[in-house]
Protein backbone atom coordinates (compact mmCIF):
# COMPACT_ATOMS: atom_id res chain seq x y z
CA UNK A 1 0.00 0.00 0.00
CA UNK A 2 1.13 3.49 -0.76
CA UNK A 3 1.84 5.71 2.26
CA UNK A 4 -0.17 8.93 2.28
CA UNK A 5 0.88 10.42 5.60
CA UNK A 6 3.66 12.69 4.33
CA UNK A 7 2.15 14.22 1.18
CA UNK A 8 -0.76 13.88 -1.17
CA UNK A 9 -0.29 10.84 -3.41
CA UNK A 10 -0.09 11.38 -7.17
CA UNK A 11 -2.02 8.80 -9.19
CA UNK A 12 -1.57 9.03 -12.96
CA UNK A 13 -4.62 8.25 -15.08
CA UNK A 14 -3.47 6.31 -18.15
CA UNK A 15 -6.64 6.61 -20.23
CA UNK A 16 -5.22 9.12 -22.73
CA UNK A 17 -2.20 6.93 -23.44
CA UNK A 18 -4.62 4.14 -24.33
CA UNK A 19 -6.72 6.52 -26.43
CA UNK A 20 -3.65 7.42 -28.50
CA UNK A 21 -2.73 3.76 -28.89
CA UNK A 22 -6.23 2.85 -30.01
CA UNK A 23 -6.03 5.26 -32.94
CA UNK A 24 -3.78 2.76 -34.76
CA UNK A 25 -3.46 -1.04 -34.89
CA UNK A 26 -1.00 -2.61 -32.51
CA UNK A 27 0.30 -1.64 -29.09
CA UNK A 28 2.05 1.69 -29.69
CA UNK A 29 2.34 3.53 -27.40
CA UNK A 30 2.34 0.82 -24.77
CA UNK A 31 0.23 1.65 -21.74
CA UNK A 32 2.29 -0.63 -19.52
CA UNK A 33 5.59 0.88 -20.65
CA UNK A 34 4.31 4.39 -19.92
CA UNK A 35 3.03 3.23 -16.55
CA UNK A 36 6.48 1.85 -15.73
CA UNK A 37 8.10 5.18 -16.66
CA UNK A 38 5.75 6.97 -14.28
CA UNK A 39 6.56 4.47 -11.53
CA UNK A 40 10.29 4.89 -12.15
CA UNK A 41 9.89 8.64 -11.56
CA UNK A 42 8.15 8.19 -8.24
CA UNK A 43 4.37 8.31 -8.73
CA UNK A 44 2.43 6.70 -5.90
CA UNK A 45 -0.50 5.43 -7.95
CA UNK A 46 -1.89 4.42 -11.33
CA UNK A 47 -5.51 4.96 -12.31
CA UNK A 48 -7.56 3.51 -15.15
CA UNK A 49 -11.18 4.05 -16.09
CA UNK A 50 -12.31 1.21 -18.39
CA UNK A 51 -15.64 1.91 -20.09
CA UNK A 52 -17.95 -0.55 -21.85
CA UNK A 53 -17.31 1.13 -25.22
CA UNK A 54 -13.54 0.56 -24.69
CA UNK A 55 -12.74 3.99 -26.11
CA UNK A 56 -9.43 4.00 -24.24
CA UNK A 57 -8.44 1.56 -21.46
CA UNK A 58 -9.43 -2.00 -22.34
CA UNK A 59 -9.83 -5.06 -20.12
CA UNK A 60 -6.44 -6.52 -21.07
CA UNK A 61 -4.80 -3.23 -19.98
CA UNK A 62 -6.38 -3.60 -16.55
CA UNK A 63 -5.04 -7.13 -16.19
CA UNK A 64 -1.53 -6.19 -17.35
CA UNK A 65 -1.34 -3.12 -15.10
CA UNK A 66 -2.53 -5.15 -12.12
CA UNK A 67 0.33 -7.58 -12.75
CA UNK A 68 2.76 -4.66 -12.95
CA UNK A 69 1.67 -3.09 -9.67
CA UNK A 70 0.99 -6.22 -7.61
CA UNK A 71 4.63 -6.84 -6.51
CA UNK A 72 5.12 -3.20 -5.50
CA UNK A 73 4.46 -1.79 -2.05
CA UNK A 74 4.85 1.90 -2.93
CA UNK A 75 2.31 2.15 -5.77
CA UNK A 76 -1.46 1.74 -5.59
CA UNK A 77 -3.73 0.63 -8.41
CA UNK A 78 -7.07 2.41 -8.71
CA UNK A 79 -9.82 1.24 -11.08
CA UNK A 80 -12.64 3.70 -11.80
CA UNK A 81 -15.98 3.00 -13.38
CA UNK A 82 -19.73 2.75 -13.21
CA UNK A 83 -20.87 -0.35 -11.32
CA UNK A 84 -24.27 -0.18 -13.01
CA UNK A 85 -22.80 -0.62 -16.50
CA UNK A 86 -23.45 -4.14 -17.76
CA UNK A 87 -20.99 -6.36 -19.62
CA UNK A 88 -20.61 -5.50 -23.28
CA UNK A 89 -18.61 -7.56 -25.78
CA UNK A 90 -15.22 -8.28 -24.23
CA UNK A 91 -15.90 -5.78 -21.41
CA UNK A 92 -16.94 -8.01 -18.48
CA UNK A 93 -18.30 -5.24 -16.25
CA UNK A 94 -16.51 -3.17 -13.61
CA UNK A 95 -17.07 -5.48 -10.65
CA UNK A 96 -15.88 -8.51 -12.62
CA UNK A 97 -12.68 -6.67 -13.59
CA UNK A 98 -12.09 -5.63 -9.99
CA UNK A 99 -12.73 -9.16 -8.79
CA UNK A 100 -10.13 -10.52 -11.19
CA UNK A 101 -7.45 -7.90 -10.49
CA UNK A 102 -7.98 -6.95 -6.80
CA UNK A 103 -6.81 -3.31 -7.02
CA UNK A 104 -6.05 -1.29 -3.92
CA UNK A 105 -8.98 1.02 -4.65
CA UNK A 106 -12.11 1.09 -6.76
CA UNK A 107 -13.59 4.51 -7.46
CA UNK A 108 -17.26 4.30 -8.38
CA UNK A 109 -18.30 6.96 -10.89
CA UNK A 110 -21.79 7.75 -12.29
CA UNK A 111 -20.69 8.11 -15.91
CA UNK A 112 -22.35 6.78 -19.06
CA UNK A 113 -21.04 5.99 -22.53
CA UNK A 114 -22.74 9.14 -23.84
CA UNK A 115 -20.56 11.36 -21.61
CA UNK A 116 -17.32 12.65 -23.08
CA UNK A 117 -15.85 12.48 -19.58
CA UNK A 118 -17.02 12.26 -15.97
CA UNK A 119 -18.78 15.54 -15.19
CA UNK A 120 -20.73 15.15 -11.93
CA UNK A 121 -20.81 13.21 -8.69
CA UNK A 122 -23.33 10.66 -7.50
CA UNK A 123 -26.83 11.62 -6.42
CA UNK A 124 -27.05 9.22 -3.50
CA UNK A 125 -30.71 10.03 -2.85
CA UNK A 126 -31.34 8.34 -6.18
CA UNK A 127 -28.53 5.78 -6.40
CA UNK A 128 -27.55 5.06 -2.80
CA UNK A 129 -29.70 1.96 -2.34
CA UNK A 130 -28.41 0.48 -5.61
CA UNK A 131 -24.79 1.31 -4.74
CA UNK A 132 -24.72 -0.22 -1.28
CA UNK A 133 -24.56 -3.90 -2.39
CA UNK A 134 -21.67 -3.08 -4.72
CA UNK A 135 -19.79 -1.37 -1.88
CA UNK A 136 -20.27 -4.48 0.24
CA UNK A 137 -19.14 -6.73 -2.60
CA UNK A 138 -15.97 -4.68 -3.13
CA UNK A 139 -15.20 -4.75 0.59
CA UNK A 140 -15.50 -8.52 0.59
CA UNK A 141 -12.89 -8.54 -2.18
CA UNK A 142 -10.59 -6.54 0.09
CA UNK A 143 -10.82 -3.40 -2.07
CA UNK A 144 -11.09 0.15 -0.71
CA UNK A 145 -14.12 1.99 -2.09
CA UNK A 146 -14.19 5.65 -3.11
CA UNK A 147 -17.28 7.46 -4.45
CA UNK A 148 -17.01 10.26 -7.01
CA UNK A 149 -18.83 13.16 -5.39
CA UNK A 150 -19.64 16.85 -5.71
CA UNK A 151 -18.78 18.98 -2.63
CA UNK A 152 -22.33 18.69 -1.29
CA UNK A 153 -22.49 18.15 2.49
CA UNK A 154 -25.75 16.20 2.41
CA UNK A 155 -24.45 13.86 -0.28
CA UNK A 156 -21.15 13.33 1.56
CA UNK A 157 -23.03 12.37 4.71
CA UNK A 158 -24.93 9.79 2.66
CA UNK A 159 -21.63 8.44 1.27
CA UNK A 160 -20.45 7.81 4.82
CA UNK A 161 -23.72 6.11 5.74
CA UNK A 162 -23.34 3.71 2.80
CA UNK A 163 -20.00 2.48 4.11
CA UNK A 164 -17.67 4.09 1.56
CA UNK A 165 -14.04 4.43 2.64
CA UNK A 166 -13.26 7.59 0.69
CA UNK A 167 -14.79 10.17 -1.60
CA UNK A 168 -13.18 11.68 -4.68
CA UNK A 169 -14.20 15.30 -4.95
CA UNK A 170 -15.01 16.33 -8.53
CA UNK A 171 -12.74 19.29 -9.26
CA UNK A 172 -14.01 20.24 -12.72
CA UNK A 173 -15.84 23.41 -11.54
CA UNK A 174 -12.80 24.40 -9.44
CA UNK A 175 -10.54 24.14 -12.50
CA UNK A 176 -13.05 26.00 -14.69
CA UNK A 177 -13.16 28.85 -12.16
CA UNK A 178 -9.38 29.23 -12.00
CA UNK A 179 -8.47 32.90 -12.32
CA UNK A 180 -12.08 34.06 -11.88
CA UNK A 181 -13.88 35.69 -8.94
CA UNK A 182 -15.84 32.47 -8.44
CA UNK A 183 -12.76 30.50 -7.43
CA UNK A 184 -12.77 31.47 -3.75
CA UNK A 185 -16.35 30.40 -3.19
CA UNK A 186 -15.88 27.09 -4.97
CA UNK A 187 -12.68 26.33 -3.08
CA UNK A 188 -14.42 27.10 0.20
CA UNK A 189 -17.07 24.51 -0.73
CA UNK A 190 -14.30 21.95 -1.21
CA UNK A 191 -12.66 22.89 2.07
CA UNK A 192 -15.94 22.42 3.92
CA UNK A 193 -16.65 19.16 2.09
CA UNK A 194 -13.23 17.76 2.94
CA UNK A 195 -13.57 18.70 6.60
CA UNK A 196 -16.99 17.08 6.83
CA UNK A 197 -15.74 13.94 5.10
CA UNK A 198 -12.82 13.71 7.49
CA UNK A 199 -15.08 14.25 10.49
CA UNK A 200 -17.28 11.40 9.22
CA UNK A 201 -14.30 9.07 8.88
CA UNK A 202 -13.99 9.29 5.10
CA UNK A 203 -10.69 9.74 3.29
CA UNK A 204 -10.56 12.48 0.67
CA UNK A 205 -9.29 12.13 -2.90
CA UNK A 206 -9.78 14.60 -5.74
CA UNK A 207 -9.59 14.73 -9.49
CA UNK A 208 -10.62 16.17 -12.84
CA UNK A 209 -8.92 18.97 -14.77
CA UNK A 210 -6.27 19.52 -12.12
CA UNK A 211 -3.05 20.73 -13.74
CA UNK A 212 0.30 22.35 -12.99
CA UNK A 213 -1.32 25.77 -12.74
CA UNK A 214 -4.11 25.01 -10.27
CA UNK A 215 -2.85 21.96 -8.37
CA UNK A 216 -0.64 23.56 -5.71
CA UNK A 217 -3.47 25.72 -4.40
CA UNK A 218 -5.91 22.81 -4.34
CA UNK A 219 -3.34 20.66 -2.53
CA UNK A 220 -3.56 23.02 0.46
CA UNK A 221 -6.91 21.34 1.14
CA UNK A 222 -6.56 19.63 4.50
CA UNK A 223 -6.35 15.83 4.60
CA UNK A 224 -6.15 15.42 0.82
CA UNK A 225 -4.88 11.86 0.37
CA UNK A 226 -4.70 11.46 -3.40
CA UNK A 227 -5.17 13.31 -6.67
CA UNK A 228 -5.82 11.53 -9.96
CA UNK A 229 -4.51 13.37 -13.02
CA UNK A 230 -4.58 12.18 -16.62
CA UNK A 231 -5.53 14.64 -19.36
CA UNK A 232 -3.32 17.53 -18.25
CA UNK A 233 -0.48 15.16 -17.39
CA UNK A 234 -0.55 13.69 -20.90
CA UNK A 235 -0.66 17.13 -22.53
CA UNK A 236 2.23 18.39 -20.39
CA UNK A 237 4.22 15.27 -21.25
CA UNK A 238 4.11 16.23 -24.94
CA UNK A 239 6.19 19.30 -24.09
CA UNK A 240 8.24 18.23 -21.08
CA UNK A 241 8.49 14.47 -21.46
CA UNK A 242 7.13 12.03 -18.90
CA UNK A 243 10.04 12.19 -16.46
CA UNK A 244 10.03 15.99 -16.13
CA UNK A 245 6.24 16.05 -16.00
CA UNK A 246 6.05 13.57 -13.13
CA UNK A 247 8.63 15.59 -11.22
CA UNK A 248 6.73 18.81 -11.85
CA UNK A 249 3.49 17.35 -10.50
CA UNK A 250 5.23 15.87 -7.47
CA UNK A 251 6.75 19.31 -6.77
CA UNK A 252 3.31 20.90 -7.06
CA UNK A 253 1.98 18.49 -4.45
CA UNK A 254 4.96 19.00 -2.15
Amino acid sequence: MCPADTMTALSINLNKIALLRNSRPGNYPSVVEHAQRCIDEGVQGLTVHPRPDQRHIRPHDVLELADLVRPLNTVEFNIEGNPFASSHGSYPGLIALVGETKPDQCTLVPDTDSQLTSDHGFDLHKDGARLKPFIGQLHRLGVRVSLFMDPDPQQIALAASLGADRIELYTGPYAAAWGSPQLTGIFQQHLAAAKLATDLGLGVNAGHDLNLENLSYYATLEALLEVSIGHAFTVDSLTLGIAKTVRAYLRALA
